[in-house]
């Protein structure tokens, strides 16, 4: 299980979407007051101006789909369906980090953190993953072809 570089892939991808539930994603500078937009909400001064459930929610499940694919690495074809899906719910949630601050506040200076960058980071890391688990899948069918 943890031999294969598509396990190391994935631990990293899971670890960088388990860091977006500690880390801001943007700081918005609206007139004086500025706001940070994590995925507890957007915050000014401590206070909770707008709840982010569903970008926290969505993170959670794509936080879940990451460990549920490292130890199924038993049935191969699953993992790669599952990391598609993955993909795409990562591209989802990078489209709400997008709506959650441009949505909320109009005319707004919004300057994203590092961490905004993290799915993307961790849909190129799922890619690697499936080529990685696919190689793995025609190298068994190759073997059992000979025999």
């Amino acid at each position: 299980m943890l031999q294969r570089i598509q396990t190391v892939y994935l631990l990293i991808s899971a670890i960088l979407i388990g860091l977006l539930f500690a880390l801001p994603i943007a700081e918005i500078a609206n007139g004086t007051d500025i706001y940070e937009f994590s995925l507890n909400g957007i915050t000014s001064n401590g206070a909770i101006t707008q709840s982010a459930l569903p970008v926290a929610v969505l993170a959670g499940i794509i936080l879940l789909l990451h460990i549920f694919v490292i130890f199924g690495y038993k049935k191969r074809i699953r993992q790669i369906r599952f990391l598609v899906f993955t993909i795409l719910l990562m591209l989802g949630l990078f489209g709400m980090f997008f709506f959650f601050t441009y949505y909320t506040f109009k005319d707004a200076q919004i300057s994203f953190k590092i961490s905004a960058a993290f799915p993307l980071v961790a849909i190129i890391l799922d890619y690697l993953a499936i080529r990685s688990i696919g190689k793995d899948e025609a190298l068994i069918r190759s073997i059992d072809r000979i025999r």
